[in-house]
Order: structure tokens, then sequence, then C-alpha cells
């Protein structure tokens, strides 16, 4: 399956999404806010099919870890979460760099099915 980087502030969600997905049998590797995931794609070379990220963090938000690591490592496929109407605003000047964007609260179905059609269409243009 697929390495998925989840960056999220609120340790309780991103426990939850983070077994949800490991019992999908993907690879998760988890960080607190933006900078750490960041700081874990630059040590991995971008090595991850998913970057799965809250959009409202402290130190570096959702946006700015979007944008640098669209920047970085462009085939990393990006999904964001927010639970905030004006942050999905802020989102929709991303179109071009993410899949989409998650509303919180979401069911596990709801992530699940996101994921998963954001690795697929990553992959499809992996190919093309």
């Amino acid at each position: 399956m697929a390495r998925i980087l989840i960056a999220e502030d609120e340790e309780s969600l991103r426990i939850l999404v983070a077994r949800a997905l490991s019992q999908d049998g993907h690879a998760v590797v988890t960080a607190n806010d933006g900078a750490e995931a960041f700081d874990v794609l630059t040590r991995e070379q971008g090595a991850f099919e998913l970057l799965l990220t809250d959009i409202r963090m402290p130190i570096m938000d959702g946006i700015a870890l979007a944008l640098a690591a669209a920047r970085d490592h462009p085939n990393v496929a990006i999904l964001l979460m927010t639970g905030y109407a004006d942050q999905r605003e802020r989102a929709s000047n991303l179109e071009a760099l993410i899949h989409g964007v998650i509303t919180k609260p979401f069911s596990l179905a709801t992530i699940r099915n996101a994921v998963r059609d954001a690795i697929s269409a990553a992959a499809a243009r992996a190919v093309h």
C-alpha cells in the first residue's frame, strides 16, 4: 500500500486517523505540526505517496506545508483537512497543488475514501 504522512496537531484525531489508515495496510508516519511534517518530508526525501494535513496548526500551518511540499516534492499527493470555513476558502487557491479538502468532523469511511481517491489519482498522474 502507500506511505502516508499525517500532520495534525490534535493528538486524538491524529492517532485515530493513523490507526484507521494503518489498518487499511498503509505505512503511516505522523507529525504534530507542519514544521515537524516538513522536517520528516525533507529527511525522507519526499518518500511518501500522500501528505494528509490539517490546515490550522501552530508553527507552520497546512497551507504553508502544502506549498513547501508541492515545491520540493511534487510527486507527493496532498490532501487537506479543516473544521473552519475560512481555512477551506484559503485552500481554494491551491487547487492545482492539492487533491482536495476534507471537512471536519468526518467519518472514518470518508477519510479512507478520500485517501484512496488521492492515492489513485496521484498514481494515475505518475503513469502519464
